[in-house]
């Protein structure tokens, strides 16, 4: 069965467009381990807050590039002009408060990593270290937020974290594959349930 563009490979429905589509294939649910991709997808998700992903998508290149590679170590260290310089960056979101909050993140990023060894140890005790798979038939069956997204989201503000509201909280867990949202007649539904292997435990 084909899609409605003709590509026989069925997707969800909003993968469309290249961008998205190559995301949603290649990244979109698969379950991520490593810190420093991880402290990225916390800052993205956050600077996304009242845009469209794709113009997310877009300026990832260039936000790795000014962030460092999203060191969470250096970007902690960020002082008044690298903001400055952040804050005059088109290639951005210039949202003085996203990218203040992208700074004390880190801080509170590191705190994490200190106390449970990595972020990652942290994070996946919210869904007992296991993906929850839904099975999702159409789109708007699939929530904003869930009791998951609800714990995470409050215990994220306790620790000083900031734009970790359960909505952003919850896409932030679809995209790391903490929740398998594919819809079920999608043709990564069944790829990514099985991406179930122990987690690879990284700092880096």
């Amino acid at each position: 069965m084909a899609d409605t563009t003709g590509d026989p490979v069925i997707r969800c429905p909003w993968a469309k467009g290249d961008e998205y589509i190559a995301y949603h294939d290649q990244e979109w649910g698969v379950p991520l381990h490593d810190d420093r991709r991880l402290f990225e997808a916390l800052v993205l998700d956050g600077a996304q807050a009242g845009l469209s992903w794709i113009t997310i998508l877009k300026k990832r290149p260039h936000y790795r590039e000014v962030y460092d590679d999203f060191d969470p170590q250096t970007v902690a260290g960020y002082g008044k002009k690298k903001i400055a310089a952040l804050l005059a960056d088109p290639g951005i979101v210039r949202n003085r408060l996203k990218v203040e909050s992208s700074v004390t993140n880190a801080v509170a990023f590191l705190q994490v990593q200190s106390e449970f060894g990595t972020f990652d140890s942290y994070l996946w005790r919210f869904v007992d270290g296991v993906p929850r798979q839904n099975r999702h038939r159409a789109q708007t069956d699939v929530p904003t937020r869930s009791p998951d997204s609800d714990a995470l989201s409050k215990d994220l503000k306790k620790r000083g974290f900031r734009f970790v509201g359960t909505t952003i909280c919850y896409a932030f867990m679809q995209a790391i594959g903490m929740v398998n949202d594919h819809l079920v007649d999608c043709h990564r539904h069944q790829a990514v349930q099985g991406l179930t292997a122990p987690p690879r435990r990284s700092r880096s």
